[in-house]
C-alpha cells in the first residue's frame, strides 16, 4: 500500500476531513495549503473519503483523476 493524495476545496474542509480520516483510524498527514496524503488502499480510502462527506453533510463529491481524489462541490 503507498500514499493516496487528497485534495479538499477549502483550508477548513481539509482540517476536518483530516480529523475525520484520523477518527476513522487512517494514518493522514497534512499535505501544502489544502492537501492530505493518506496511507492506505486506493478503494479503503476513497470509502472512507466518500463515507465522511456524506457524515459532514457538506455538498461535496469525491472525484478521483490520476491517483489524485479531489473533494469539490458538485458540477452543474
Amino acid at each position: 500500500m503507498g500514499s493516496i493524495q487528497v485534495e479538499a476545496a477549502r483550508i477548513p474542509d481539509r482540517d476536518e476531513l483530516l480529523s475525520l480520516l484520523w477518527e476513522h483510524g487512517l494514518e493522514a498527514r497534512p499535505e501544502n495549503e489544502v492537501g492530505i496524503a493518506v496511507e492506505g488502499g486506493d478503494a479503503e480510502v476513497f470509502a472512507t473519503v466518500e463515507e465522511l462527506i456524506m457524515r459532514i453533510g457538506a455538498p461535496f463529491v469525491p472525484i478521483k483523476h490520476d491517483a489524485v481524489i479531489y473533494v469539490r462541490p458538485p458540477v452543474g
